[in-house]
């Protein structure tokens, strides 16, 4: 199995940065991609980034190419969200998620962005 702690969450004015950190433990060689995602209050959870853990390719959601950066740290399993120029839009709980085979099936507990204006 594998296990994901996310840290790095805070309250921060519009136009700030925040960096979320996402731990892997366990059986971490099974993972193929990990990803963020987000949830707003009343919206569905929705894909902010992708990495994969041996290629690096990247996938950027619209609303957040060009202010984040998906990182990721194989030595120490772990994998990093750089959120620069954040909005009050951006203000959810984010999620960090594994992938081992089609779809993302491990996630973290969650970590509350809050973006004030």
């Amino acid at each position: 199995q594998v296990q994901l702690v996310e840290s790095g969450g805070g309250l921060v004015q519009a136009g700030g940065s925040l960096r979320l950190s996402c731990a892997a433990s366990g059986r971490t060689f099974s993972i193929v991609a990990m990803g963020w995602f987000r949830q707003a209050p009343g919206k569905e959870r929705e894909l902010v980034a992708t990495i994969t853990w041996s290629g690096g390719s990247i996938y950027y959601a619209d609303s957040v190419k060009g202010r984040f950066t998906i990182s990721r740290d194989n030595a120490k399993n772990s994998m990093y969200l750089q959120m620069n120029s954040l909005k009050p839009e951006d203000t959810a709980v984010y999620y960090c998620a594994a992938r081992r085979a089609s779809h993302y099936d491990i996630w973290g507990q969650g970590t509350q962005v809050t973006v004030s204006s």
